[in-house]
């Protein structure tokens, strides 16, 4: 069995953590959804946080084979294209995102020339596909609930990467009142992580810890089954989704959804420049 070792960035600002998944025998790699570094109020991107994982990249003479998105994120702008400039690596992201694309295109009012058809990306994930980087088996797990498009990593059959799924077990599970989520599906959604091996290593994209403990960015399918606060196993579908559904509509929409959603269902591009040349993002009012 190839030994696959994790390498997990942590971006302080949105709590993301952003991971380097690699063999380091043959070197081979992939990068699991990294972050752009972005100022709301000056409207300026930086790459300070995703350089980081260039630099372990170059460092440890990895090949990446593959930028994998979970979701088009909602709390970060992706940093995809600069990571894939400096290191390379197919972008590729679940088949449900032509329609997040679609529900966005309408909500933002995209121009005509945007089509939401996910050929801004690289490849689209089905639920189920197997793909090899090296001596690394991947499967696909499509998990929606959160959004409509997003998916896990399973790698070697004994570590998942869950995205907005599952959060810590003292944090608890994703919201679903975005458009197209839903929390009866993300209910079923993590029935299928939870019934992975109880060993299994699942790796979560945020951690917003509690006080008095500091971020964690692993857990076990064992511990989540026992322990989370909003899915543990004597939880009922009934009694998650009304909890679920209660919870979210108390909570306020992330600080850089606006941006970022613009952003993340173009591959991490912005929108083309308006005629003066300027990049402009869109500001719904009274809309999301």
């Amino acid at each position: 069995m190839t030994e696959v070792y994790v390498q997990a960035f942590l971006d302080p600002d949105s709590e993301t953590f952003s991971y380097v998944v690699y063999d380091a025998i043959e070197r081979d790699a992939v990068i699991i959804d990294p972050v752009l570094d972005f100022d709301y109020k000056s409207g300026r991107t930086h790459t300070t946080g995703a350089q980081r994982l260039v630099d372990f990249v170059k460092e440890h003479q990895l090949r990446v084979a593959w930028v994998l998105e979970t979701h088009a994120h909602a709390d970060h702008l992706s940093a995809a294209p600069f990571i894939q400039a400096e290191v390379g690596g197919k972008l590729g992201i679940g088949e449900h995102i032509r329609d997040v694309q679609a529900i966005f295109k309408d909500v933002y009012n995209l121009e005509k020339e945007f089509l939401p058809n996910g050929h801004q990306f690289d490849h689209l994930f089905t639920d189920g596909e197997q793909f090899h980087v090296g001596r690394m088996q991947f499967r696909v797990m499509h998990t929606p609930g959160h959004t409509p498009a997003d998916v896990c990593f399973v790698v070697n059959e004994r570590m998942i990467f869950v995205g907005d799924t599952l959060f810590m077990p003292d944090v608890g599970t994703a919201r679903c009142d975005f458009p197209g989520g839903n929390a009866a599906t993300l209910y079923q959604s993590i029935q299928q992580i939870l019934a992975l091996p109880p060993n299994t290593e699942i790796y979560i994209c945020h951690d917003y810890p509690p006080a008095g403990r500091d971020y964690q960015y692993r857990t076990t399918v064992a511990a989540q089954r026992e322990q989370n606060i909003h899915v543990r196993s004597e939880i009922s579908a009934a009694e998650f989704v009304a909890m679920r559904e209660a919870r979210d509509a108390t909570l306020p929409m992330p600080r850089l959804i606006l941006p970022a959603i613009q952003v993340n269902i173009r591959a991490g591009h912005f929108p083309p420049p308006d005629v003066d040349g300027q990049i402009y993002l869109k500001l719904p009012i009274n809309r999301l």
